[in-house]
């Protein structure tokens, strides 16, 4: 965790915490990138755009995971590996939001502050 200065978004928690944010971070900055094509299967992605899409990916993953996959040479193999440990989430994570969104209530509140904070919490 020595180059945080260097990212440039929070990488993967190995618990899969902010896997669901994380996702969609890496998408965004592989876009940017021109990159994106090397996370789908079936991609014409050369030599060096894997590389650096993989260089990439682990840059942004916490150091355990980065062990666990150590083997791994593929950005698309890794992209599936983890989306493979960590999907499950959006079953664990939509309903309790949703569960949230119908117990939000403003009168729960002392202040607009913690109660906007609150509702962007479950938003997101």
């Amino acid at each position: 965790m020595a180059n945080i200065k260097n990212r440039k978004f929070i990488a993967l928690d190995i618990f899969g915490n902010n896997y669901l944010s994380w996702v969609l971070d890496v998408k965004l900055h592989l876009s940017v990138k021109k990159l994106r094509h090397t996370i789908y299967e079936d991609n014409a992605a050369s030599n060096e755009e894997r590389a650096t899409a993989l260089i990439f990916l682990r840059h942004h993953i916490d150091d355990g995971l980065k062990y666990e996959y150590l083997t791994v040479e593929n950005p698309l193999e890794l992209w599936q590996n983890l989306n493979d440990r960590f999907e499950h989430l959006k079953a664990v994570v939509l309903p309790k939001a949703l569960n949230d969104w119908s117990q939000l209530r403003f009168q729960n509140f002392k202040t607009v502050l913690e109660y906007n904070s609150t509702l962007f919490k479950i938003v997101s």
